[in-house]
């Protein structure tokens, strides 16, 4: 099979969620060139097993599913793209397709990244002033950064290596003052974390030799912000009209709501954990260590001193919405869990993504799709329209296995308007009395 040729595909499945999961999967696998191993896994027939969770962490007991759904429409830099998503929450998979298509009228998204640089830093206690150990740093620095590639060639092969070490003084703190030397390291395709501790920890000791000090933690920071991925997208006004709102009523909504998180940190909390909503579910179907990647996103949402949205959308001169996110993505296509796990191999498949910084646009294009998302449908019709429909499917199977008894659960609750598990059993409990009306 030609993969370049279905590469070259559309990503607008018109209908593809009317459609029953195995076509779904049918459909997907023949984008990717999937073969029957892959598919096996995709559909969970095959993929982690307990023995070989056992080799990923400590104490394993068994293993945990989640669902995994394909986001579809994204055109990302000219490319078209099906999204693998791994998410417990209803209508995120629904929502992010439904903004790439409405960021797709207006040409897709476009994407940026910066080279993959990392940094580990090194705590450094010095026993005599911070001016000479500073000096004492720089006066090795070549050292430094050829000790710190010896401890990764194969990286360094590729193009990667130690670009810099710098350092930063903490002159106030509850320990006395400090001193933080920074190394920075290109990953290339790699999440980086095992490489920039491995070099952090070989060249303490030479930091400790230098300026007679004593190093304390040797470690990454997860605040990557060498590492940022960017993302913009222009909606024209006419295809965000609703039955009830025309195009620039929904646009200027949708800046109103993105002012109140710009300004207000308890509105931003939430706005960014929408954003994670489809960030984290690439990140988790690919392998990729999703904490690292919150915990980045977040410390960047308050780089400034107060916490705000990642996100900035406004209207231009020609009454179109423009949108656009900046923030650290550390993620990997190579080592880990990203090659550990079978079915996290199978979601890079389908996304054909050739490398890290690749990954890394995309998942930030799936960013401001998921927060235009989420922002218009609070700006419209409430973000409980579609999602406690879905929330009503969910709750339905909780308490019925029988296909046509979970429909009918579902309706009822949504028609009624309550939407809660007491609800789901009693209209069941009816149902099966035969009183339902």
């Amino acid at each position: 099979m030609d993969v370049n040729a279905i590469r070259r595909h559309s990503s607008r499945l018109p209908g593809f969620y009317k459609r029953p999961l195995a076509e779904r999967a049918a459909l997907v696998a023949q984008w990717a060139g999937l073969d029957t191993q892959s598919q096996a896994a995709l559909l969970g027939l095959s993929g982690l097993n307990a023995t070989q969770a056992d080799h990923l962490i400590e104490n394993v007991v068994g293993v945990f599913a989640l669902p995994l759904g394909i986001a579809t429409n994204f055109l990302i830099n000219g490319r078209d793209y099906l999204i693998p998503m791994v998410i417990e929450e209803p209508s995120v998979v629904a929502g992010v397709s439904y903004a790439a298509k409405l960021a797709r009228s207006g040409g897709g998204f476009h994407a940026t990244s910066d080279e993959p640089v990392m940094i580990g830093q090194i705590q450094v206690l010095p026993t005599g002033g911070l001016d000479e150990a500073e000096a004492a740093i720089l006066e090795i620095k070549d050292e430094l950064l050829k000790a710190a590639n010896e401890t990764d060639p194969v990286i360094v092969r590729l193009g990667g290596g130690a670009r810099d070490v710098e350092i930063r003084r903490l002159e106030d703190t509850p320990a006395g003052p400090m001193l933080i030397v920074h190394l920075l390291f290109d990953v290339r395709d790699a999440m980086g974390a095992n490489t920039i501790n491995t070099a952090c920890e070989r060249i303490a000791p030479m930091i400790e030799d230098a300026t007679g000090g004593r190093v304390n933690l040797r470690i990454l920071s997860n605040l990557a912000d060498r590492r940022l991925a960017r993302a913009t997208c222009t909606i024209p006004p006419e295809v965000l009209q609703t039955d009830k709102f025309d195009g620039d009523f929904v646009a200027r909504s949708i800046v109103e709501a993105y002012a109140f998180a710009a300004a207000d940190p308890y509105r931003a909390a939430t706005h960014n954990k929408g954003i994670m909503n489809g960030m984290d579910a690439v990140c988790i179907a690919t392998g990729n260590d999703w904490r690292a990647l919150e915990a980045g996103a977040h410390a960047y949402a308050a780089r400034d001193g107060r916490y705000t949205s990642l996100t900035r959308w406004w209207v231009d001169e020609d009454g179109n919405l423009r949108g656009r996110i900046e923030l650290p993505v550390a993620v990997g296509t190579v080592g880990g869990t990203t090659r550990a796990h079978p079915t996290a191999q199978v979601a890079l498949k389908i996304l054909g993504v050739k490398s890290a910084r690749e990954l890394a646009e995309v998942m930030a294009a799936v960013g401001l799709a998921q927060n235009l998302a989420a922002i218009r449908a609070l700006a419209t019709e409430g973000i409980q329209h579609g999602h406690m429909r879905l929330h009503a499917r969910q709750l339905a199977v909780s308490v019925v296995a029988v296909a046509v008894k979970k429909k009918m659960v579902a309706e009822r609750m949504v028609a009624e308007g309550i939407i809660r598990l007491d609800r789901a059993r009693a209209i069941l409990e009816e149902i099966r009395r035969g009183r339902n009306d």
